[in-house]
């Protein structure tokens, strides 16, 4: 099967909502040190190489939603493509306390070439969809529980959301509503990160926008995402009718 750097799903559905997933996958391109960042599986398994769960959340949203799904199908450790190209983090060396071998030495030529081969091609296609008019964007990510040496995150889900709050407030209003849920705002991350996906192709253009986290033991298998995204989906409906956009 030939390489992409992008998954794209569903890309003529009428909905309005475009579901993104910037950290979709934990695939390295064999392009990349022949496929391989020096690390053991285990590490690749954890949060800090993908979302864990978060792209089954979406493509189920999509197809509850009827809008498209635009992916990443490359790992955060190769380059991270919600960062913005002149972003230190872009290019991780070390993450939660593991090194990435394969990053060690990586300088600005091996940087511009996974620039260019992954980062800027799934932004081309995120910036398509983001263009139309009728569309909302919604970032699907997951957090880990717990950072190595930290206290467990209490949360089950979060909010992200920067100066463009249209989207954002009606839907926690809602999921604060539901009653047993344990809800951050801007928690366990800020909402607006200069250059980020969202701050690129929703604040900078005035598109409205919102961002969701999932604690990822809770969207760990296909079952557990569908049932998160059967959850969401009449939420978001009625936060987007509610909204007035």
């Amino acid at each position: 099967m030939t390489y992409t750097p992008v998954f794209l799903h569903g890309e003529t559905r009428p909905g309005r909502w475009l579901i993104t997933c910037d950290h979709a996958t934990n695939t390295v391109p064999s392009e990349v040190n022949g496929g391989d960042l020096g690390l053991p599986r285990p590490e690749m398994e954890r949060h800090i190489a993908y979302d864990v769960g978060a792209y089954g959340v979406a493509q189920h949203l999509g197809v509850l939603l009827d809008g498209p799904v635009v992916a990443s199908n490359f790992s955060r450790l190769v380059i991270d493509p919600n960062r913005g190209e002149d972003d230190p983090t872009l290019l991780m060396k070390l993450y939660d306390g593991t090194v990435i071998p394969a990053n060690r030495h990586a300088g600005p030529e091996e940087r511009e070439r996974r620039l260019a081969a992954y980062h800027r091609p799934y932004h081309a296609e995120l910036g398509r969809l983001a263009a139309l008019p009728h569309a909302v964007i919604l970032a699907m990510h997951s957090f880990t529980r717990q950072l190595r040496g930290h206290a467990p995150r209490p949360w089950h889900v979060a909010v992200l959301y920067g100066p463009d709050a249209r989207l954002a407030r009606p839907l926690i209003d809602l999921l604060r509503a539901e009653g047993d849920l344990v809800i951050g705002e801007n928690q366990p991350y800020t909402g607006h990160l200069p250059g980020d996906s969202i701050d690129r192709h929703g604040l900078s253009t005035g598109r409205p926008n919102v961002l969701i986290e999932i604690r990822n033991d809770l969207i760990a298998d296909h079952d557990q995402q569908r049932a998160w995204a059967e959850r969401l989906a009449p939420i978001l409906t009625r936060a987007l009718e509610q909204s007035g956009l």
